[in-house]
């Protein structure tokens, strides 16, 4: 079979989409006057390594991504650890984080190829789990419960030492998506995650209702839940720590259902060209074209969740469910952060927001989806 038979067209023709978009509203970013940069050509350039990620990726099989997985998260980690460790010099501290290398033009975000490196260590993980205690048992499903924790409280303690929230919760949130396809019986799940929500939900209560009863017991102080209440009264904190919620929401409120147009924004927004592009979307496209972008996510994880279904190993079928955790959390959780469903967080829209580090590691992850497909093959009885 010819490679552009092999080739996986409907996923590169989705990534073209969100090419076009991500530019369309850079474009509109970089014409504030707040802004110099060149956003769209930059990004562009990101584009253009992040395809060259993928052609490399895409001739080697997935089971040699299997054997690699053990080597690209040791890398990961020691890559964290060593951002810890490095003088501000190369590591400067910027908004209160430590997450960058800042290297002479420029800078890389380990924690965002490490979540790729997560996905594909867990799914190794429990693919080999999986493999090698056919006979489900109580004790056995424990045991990789305890693993896949285990392989993901690594990076997350150390991410959580720079400290980035909106990252950590990106890894949590890998994490319980890769629990509920790992064949651990709902028995077991159901439990737990029970136990979660409900302490979750007593905190936030906590917070909201009695934060003296949290700073007595706890030691938490009240102005640790800046953002909850920044949250759920924006208008209240509009001066401080909602001053960017309020201008998201009255920027994609103005919108109304067509939008202003491009380049007819009206409300200024403080990197808008990052975590909060959703808000350009809706003021200059309006409903309509917010639409339009969830629309392309959702073709682009029905295509993703197509590849999985097919895969001819339960190894890429995993990393495939946790990439599409991954996009599917980041979506929910930008733009709800934009609409007030969601606290913000701090996280960047998939393949639309500016920033090098997010973009190549989403399109490594697609170089790993282009891999599946390229090398897929057809037995007589069907796939295999």
């Amino acid at each position: 079979m010819r490679w552009e038979e092999r080739f996986d067209w409907q996923l590169f023709f989705s990534i073209l989409a969100f090419i076009v978009v991500s530019c369309i509203a850079l474009y509109s970013a970089q014409q504030s006057e707040q802004y110099n940069d060149p956003f769209v050509t930059r990004q562009l350039v990101f584009y253009g390594l992040g395809f060259i990620v993928i052609a490399v990726m895409m001739n080697f099989d997935p089971e040699l991504y299997q054997k690699a997985s053990i080597y690209l998260y040791i890398f990961g980690l020691l890559l964290l650890i060593a951002l810890i460790l490095a003088p501000s010099s190369i590591a400067p501290v910027i908004k209160g984080q430590k997450s960058w290398f800042a290297l002479p033009g420029l800078s890389i975000q380990p924690s965002e190829f490490m979540k790729f490196f997560t996905i594909m260590m867990l799914a190794n993980v429990i693919s080999r789990h999986n493999g090698r205690f056919q006979g489900k048992a109580f004790t056995s499903d424990v045991v990789l419960l305890l693993k896949i924790i285990g392989v993901t409280a690594l990076p997350l303690l150390l991410i959580m030492q720079q400290p980035d929230l909106g990252t950590s919760l990106v890894f949590i949130a890998i994490m319980a998506g890769m629990i509920l396809i790992s064949g651990i019986r709902w028995r077991v799940i159901v439990p737990i995650y029970s136990g979660i929500a409900v302490l979750g939900t007593t905190i936030i209560l906590l917070a909201l209702q009695a934060p003296q009863f949290l700073e007595k017991y706890l030691g938490v102080k009240e102005y640790h839940f800046g953002r909850i209440y920044s949250w759920l009264q924006p208008l209240k904190y509009e001066d401080s720590s909602g001053y960017q919620l309020v201008k998201a929401m009255r920027a994609i409120g103005s919108g109304q259902l067509y939008g202003k147009g491009t380049g007819e924004r009206e409300v200024y927004m403080p990197e808008s060209q990052t975590d909060f592009i959703f808000s350009i979307i809706g003021e200059e496209y309006g409903f309509l074209g917010s639409c339009v972008v969830l629309l392309l996510f959702f073709l682009l994880i029905y295509r993703l969740t197509f590849i999985a279904q097919r895969a001819n190993s339960n190894f890429s079928s995993y990393v495939l469910v946790g990439i599409i955790v991954m996009i599917t959390f980041h979506v929910f959780q930008n733009i709800g952060m934009s609409i007030q469903l969601l606290p913000i967080t701090g996280i960047p829209l998939p393949f639309i927001s500016y920033g090098g580090s997010s973009l190549l590691a989403t399109l490594m992850a697609m170089g790993f989806a282009f891999a599946v497909t390229f090398h897929h093959r057809t037995y007589m009885f069907g796939d295999y």
